[in-house]
């Protein structure tokens, strides 16, 4: 069994080496819940290296990837909201479960009902267990918040993530593998986060960039994440890990050079790297947690204050264990084919999310360059 990350597999180079195609033994696989971003692209890692996958769910959301591995799944109903969610589960045996709840109560329940039913129990959790990020390259042993101050019902995002950490761990002593993503992007990605950055670059024209040049930027391509947590899966791993990217260390300017090649001829890039005045640009209300300014496009997240080591989450350990990375610009580019396909839901078509409209940014900078001059610069 691999035990905190002490398996070398290629040093975050991309793809690895020395990996069959199949696995050397297959797996049984429950995965809970499973339909939403990451679920099918961690079905169709299992799929593709032979495993026998099976799912747990309420049976009323289609997948945007990978659809067509659904017919080889087993389907399992249960609603885990409910008291008799794992019902059908019962006098079963999986070799894993993989769990990415965002509800501790359920993540208690689930721990509960599979304790003698799984060797080795997989829970999808995040780097916001960190939050704030005061300090910079944060270990896995690093800070993590279990309670909100003032206490909140239900707990804040990050707060809920350490909890249920702590379920998992306690229920499975010795078969728990928590695995602490950043900002997962890529094809599927709803959020339309990551998302705008290769649609703005593909669109052209003068490109507003926030952010100071040498801030530092983390992401990680959903299949390079499933790819790398399947084969923990079959190496029987245990521990912590924080699964952020990229191999090295990125600068913002460095992310934006990587996406030219989406941009066409004639793309100029307009920087605007003052914090303060990004800070107070009235893109949205105000509030105690959020001063309404551009403070974030992600993968860029102001660097400032709790927000210090948002970017700078260690890797080591994950990538000790095996995890490695595609380039930045195959992800760019596979993600802008999604967003401009048939899979995209309806609504998100109809409605992006992305962090700027294209009259948002010519309003930005159109303040910024009156701010100029104005002498104010």
């Amino acid at each position: 069994m691999l035990r905190d990350g002490a398996l070398m597999l290629g040093a975050g180079v991309w793809p690895p080496q020395g990996l069959r195609a199949q696995a050397p033994s297959p797996k049984r696989i429950l995965f809970l819940g499973g339909t939403g971003f990451i679920g099918p692209h961690l079905v169709h890692a299992a799929l593709d290296r032979g495993h026998r996958v099976s799912m747990l769910n309420r049976g009323r959301r289609a997948p945007n990837q990978h659809a067509d591995d659904f017919a080889k799944v087993e389907a399992l109903r249960g609603d885990r909201s409910q008291p008799d969610a794992y019902a059908s589960l019962a006098g079963r045996t999986w070799d894993v479960v993989v769990d990415t709840a965002n509800s501790v109560p359920w993540t208690r329940a689930a721990v509960a009902a599979l304790t003698g039913a799984v060797r080795q129990y997989v829970y999808v959790s995040s780097t916001g267990v960190f939050w704030p990020y005061r300090t910079v390259e944060i270990p896995e042993d690093g800070p993590v918040v279990l309670e909100d101050t003032p206490p909140r019902t239900p707990p804040s995002f990050g707060v809920m993530k350490a909890q249920s950490e702590r379920a998992v761990r306690e229920g499975m002593p010795g078969r728990a593998l928590v695995i602490r993503p950043g900002y997962i992007v890529g094809p599927g990605d709803t959020s339309d986060r990551f998302t705008y950055w290769p649609v703005r670059m593909a669109r052209g024209g003068e490109v507003l960039v926030p952010g100071r040049r040498d801030d530092r930027v983390q992401y990680i391509d959903v299949r390079d994440l499933a790819a790398w947590m399947v084969r923990l899966m079959e190496q029987g791993a245990a521990g912590t890990f924080n699964a952020v990217g990229p191999a090295s260390p990125q600068t913002l300017a460095q992310f934006i050079d990587g996406l030219r090649p989406l941009a066409p001829s004639g793309t100029s890039f307009s920087w605007i790297e003052d914090y303060a005045f990004l800070s107070a640009y009235p893109l949205r209300a105000p509030s105690a947690d959020d001063p309404g300014g551009l403070i974030e496009a992600i993968p860029w997240v102001m660097a400032a204050g709790d927000e210090l080591g948002h970017m700078r989450i260690s890797h080591r350990k994950a990538v000790a264990a095996g995890l490695t990375y595609r380039p930045l610009i195959d992800t760019a580019r596979d993600t802008l084919a999604w967003r401009q396909s048939d899979a995209v839901p309806e609504a998100l078509r109809t409605t992006p999310r992305y962090v700027l409209t294209a009259e948002q940014e010519r309003a930005v900078l159109a303040a910024w360059r009156a701010r100029a001059a104005a002498g104010r610069v």
